[in-house]
């Protein structure tokens, strides 16, 4: 069976082909019938035999193969339990580290500039109070990179 099939676009030959090779598979499983009954039983016996002996070592395998996937996984759920909080204290751990750096800096905390952020509002309204501008209500503090909602817009107003 070592023929070369044609080339697709020969149809006819690649159909004289696929017969050639039918034929030859069939008359290849007519040879292993007849060696078989030449053989007698013994072989079928000898066949059948080394079947089940192939089959319970598969067996074996698959259920050790089990056992140590459910092992593996339990000491994988007990690791990631223990871990998790591991790595909750070392992010903590490292936070404070960052936040006692940057104010050995200097560097303001987030709730230190809130709090100047606020007193700076406060400042403005009493000297807006003291000035007569200052409306009925506070008007909204202008953040960085937004404007102000009182302000007109590009091409409005002026």
């Amino acid at each position: 069976m070592s023929k070369k099939l044609p080339a697709p676009e020969d149809d006819e030959a690649l159909a004289r082909a696929v017969r050639d090779s039918a034929q030859q598979i069939w008359q290849a499983g007519l040879g292993a019938f007849a060696k078989a009954q030449e053989e007698g039983g013994s072989a079928f016996t000898r066949l059948v035999r080394d079947g089940s002996a192939l089959q319970k070592r598969a067996r074996e395998v698959e259920e050790a193969t089990d056992i140590v996937g459910r092992k593996a996984s339990r000491a994988v759920t007990r690791e990631n339990r223990r871990t998790g909080g591991s790595w909750g204290k070392l992010e903590q751990v490292f936070e404070d580290r960052v936040a006692r750096a940057l104010a050995t800096i200097g560097v303001p905390a987030a709730s230190e500039v809130e709090a100047l952020r606020r007193r700076v509002d406060e400042l403005e309204r009493t000297l807006a109070e003291l000035a007569g501008r200052l409306p009925a209500s506070p008007a909204p503090r202008k953040r960085r990179g937004a404007k102000a909602l009182d302000e007109p817009e590009d091409g409005e107003g002026a």
